[in-house]
């Protein structure tokens, strides 16, 4: 341990060089800050794709066309309702739904916008549970319900989606057609999703022709305890059906879990990218460090012999100087978390505004504690050396020094 005593001197000694003590600061503390931000918001993904694996969605299977454009939009590749049918038979299966997807032109006065008209069968909540969705005003549709839409929360707010929000039995225009508004959702969090629209199964095959639609996703809710074999049960089904060998499915078959952890990885991979670019500057910012340090064993070389000549210890010295980079490194990380939670507070209120709502960061104690701690230990490593230096200087030569 450092004694009271030797504290002193060395937060003498800071502020004696403060200005270059803070050049020190200010190139760790930003580093920290960087760091701060991409974990928080990183950590606020992760909180965000955890909150769909641990609802009501574990049950759920996904089947999508092995397309290359748009799902439900490549007529290459089609799921239809006899896959419906097939996948219903297969054992493990409790329920299976599927939704169109189409492009659609939305029109209010002058201004045009083009959005995604989404179909689904109202006996079947499935679609709605997949994105943790309700009804915010109005209802639901009714099964077999004709000339009626819901509408995503955007609509309901001016200048998102439309200088005029909608309200309950509005008509809105869709592909030429006014249509009445019965319901808006609940906000998702993301525009394409908060601006996207909602009809039943049998009006969007009177809007588009059936002939002219395909399944862009099929959702099956399935025995949670037999999930792998019941999508291998699945895909053996479909190839049969579609006449197809293993390996040349033309479809997937994913679990929604994985394909949240897809996700994840996909996303651990960005932000890890992203932080190494952040520690770049951070081992810039140790360098700096290192050599503040040193220029201060060369500057302090004479009171370093007087303190020698007076009984200080080469253990004394050594706390001396690593308590001092330690220190310095202690109050950046402080700068660095205060300013990066500033800033990541002020991002994600910015960001909501936006409506890109699931864009929220995380903040923790053990994100404060450990942005502190590591810029502690960045400052105390990066001193470790000049200090270590500063024990071998023997007492007659110092004295000599000029």
């Amino acid at each position: 341990m450092i004694s009271i005593e030797l504290i002193n001197y060395s937060l003498k000694n800071l502020w004696k060089s403060r200005g270059r003590s803070f050049l020190t600061i200010l190139s760790i503390f930003v580093g920290i800050t960087a760091i701060f931000i991409f974990i928080s918001f990183g950590w606020g993904l992760y909180d965000y794709t955890n909150s769909f694996t641990t609802g009501s969605s574990v049950d759920k299977v996904l089947i999508q066309p092995r397309g290359l454009s748009v799902t439900g939009l490549d007529s290459t590749f089609k799921l239809t309702d006899k896959d419906i049918e097939v996948i219903r038979r297969t054992t493990g299966v409790y329920e299976v739904t599927g939704s169109y997807f189409q492009a659609a032109q939305v029109k209010q006065k002058n201004k045009i916008v083009y959005t995604f008209i989404t179909s689904y069968d109202p006996d079947s909540s499935m679609v709605f549970e997949m994105a943790d969705v309700d009804i915010e005003e109005g209802r639901w549709l009714r099964p077999k319900e004709k000339n009626s839409i819901l509408l995503g929360h955007s609509y309901l707010i001016p200048d998102k989606v439309f200088p005029e929000p909608y309200s309950l039995g509005n008509k809105i225009e869709v592909d030429g057609k006014k249509i009445e508004v019965v319901g808006f959702l609940t906000e998702i969090g993301t525009p394409p999703d908060d601006s996207q629209i909602y009809v039943t199964t049998d009006f969007m095959e009177d809007l588009y022709g059936s002939e002219n639609l395909s399944y862009g996703l099929i959702i099956a809710r399935v025995d949670i305890n037999d999930l792998p074999e019941t999508i291998a049960r699945i895909e053996k089904e479909l190839r049969k059906e579609r006449g197809l060998k293993e390996g040349q499915e033309d479809f997937y078959v994913q679990s929604f879990e994985d394909l949240i952890e897809s996700f994840e990885t996909a996303l651990s991979l960005i932000i890890a990218f992203v932080i190494l670019i952040a520690l770049i500057s951070v081992v810039v910012s140790a360098v700096n460090t290192a050599n503040t340090m040193v220029t201060s064993v060369l500057e302090r070389i004479k009171e370093i012999g007087i303190m020698k000549s007076v009984g200080a210890t080469n253990s004394e010295i050594f706390k001396i100087f690593l308590f001092e980079s330690a220190f310095l490194g202690f109050i950046a990380g402080i700068l660095g978390t205060l300013l990066g939670w500033g800033l990541s507070h002020l991002l994600g209120v910015i960001l909501g505004n936006l409506g890109w709502g699931f864009l929220s960061p995380h903040f923790s104690a053990t994100l404060f504690i450990g942005c502190i701690v590591f810029a502690t230990l960045t400052g105390a490593i990066s001193g470790a050396w000049p200090a270590w230096q500063a024990t071998k200087i023997k007492p007659v030569d110092a004295l000599r020094y000029e």
